[in-house]
């Protein structure tokens, strides 16, 4: 089975000391173009329309250029996040009459398709990840049934592109959230579609619900184990033969199972040899805030930190979750050559 370390949403050039309108130039055919409901309720209905159209357009495209980059990349680095504003406003209820339309519903099912097609012809693993206002085990009805909204229009995304047909055949992450926890996910489950039942994964976070919340979920759907959220929760390292990490594993019935890793920034735990992993007690002890230490890293900064991270790739992909996305993917994959993790 291949192993892989992946990157989320964006593509970085490999030279960011060239100018900024130069790396715009560079970068802008890879990534998604956004806008705001404030600025399309501005705008006449038609202006607004064409708008919306043509961010589909250049959205669908760019999502197919990030896979065909994955794709030239060594098999190890296969795996990417597309990012969750492909198609701006979507559940608005204002503006989601036009992505019913049956011209707009075509060309996205075309674009999609092809990003879908691309992603399997290069054996890209390609996943999704809903934002904070996902909060399906919210305690109120209304929250619930928008987070739905928004979790079926990645899987309609996901199902244009030719997945969700089997259980884990592309990852859709969301956290627990709200107040109803690990019942409130459950309560959810018998009102998504088939295909969204094959894609959802509940990640543990860093405050409300932590790793063994996540795990009274496993037989109902795949865990994705945060090692950054539970170190900030717990301040544990955590080990790859942990019963619970087997728990987190059994829970994708078979599939590869996909793992997050991130590190404190480096511009905050800024004397801190890269060496040594951080002692969390001991930095809140020092004045270090939780909530900053949760923040992610612009690359892999700390070797002791990517030399645990790294342990679990035998059993684990890797989504690297640093703000320098791709090059900070390729600096642990390079790492790996001198670990001897191959």
């Amino acid at each position: 089975m291949k192993k892989r370390i992946g990157f989320a949403c964006k593509y970085m050039h490999e030279d960011q000391t060239l100018s900024k309108k130069f790396l715009e130039e560079i970068q802008r055919p890879f990534n998604e173009k956004a806008t705001t409901i404030t600025w399309l309720n501005r705008q006449t209905r038609e202006v607004a329309e064409q708008r919306l159209w043509d961010i589909m357009e250049h959205n669908g495209k760019a999502a197919l250029k990030l896979i065909k980059y994955v794709g030239s990349l060594p098999d190890e680095l296969r795996m990417v996040r597309l990012g969750s504003n492909q198609l701006p406003a979507y559940t608005q209820h204002e503006w989601s009459y036009f992505w019913r339309k049956p011209d707009v519903r075509q060309r996205a099912e075309r674009l999609y398709g092809a990003v879908g097609q691309a992603s399997r012809e290069l054996d890209v693993r390609v996943s999704m990840h809903p934002g904070q206002f996902t909060v399906l085990a919210s305690v109120d009805e209304d929250i619930v049934n928008r987070s739905i909204e928004e979790f079926e229009y990645h899987v309609d995304i996901a199902r244009w592109m030719g997945y969700g047909v089997q259980f884990q055949d592309f990852k859709i992450n969301v956290h627990i959230s709200g107040k109803k926890g690990p019942q409130g996910i459950k309560d959810c489950l018998p009102r998504l579609s088939p295909e969204a039942r094959n894609t959802i994964t509940i990640e543990n976070d860093e405050n409300s619900w932590g790793l063994d919340a996540s795990l009274e979920l496993s037989g109902h759907l795949g865990l994705v184990l945060d090692i950054h959220h539970h170190w900030v929760k717990t301040g544990e390292y955590i080990k790859p033969h942990d019963d619970r990490v087997k728990q987190v594993i059994d829970s994708w019935r078979g599939v590869r199972p996909t793992m997050h890793y991130s590190i404190s920034r480096e511009d905050y735990i800024i004397d801190h040899s890269p060496y040594d992993r951080p002692n969390y007690q001991q930095l809140i002890e020092t004045g270090y805030k939780k909530g900053k230490l949760r923040a992610h890293s612009d690359m892999c900064w700390n070797t002791a930190c990517n030399e645990w991270a790294l342990s679990f790739w035998n059993d684990f992909d890797i989504m690297v979750e640093a703000k320098h996305k791709n090059l900070a993917s390729k600096q642990l994959l390079d790492m790996t050559k001198t670990l001897c993790y191959n």
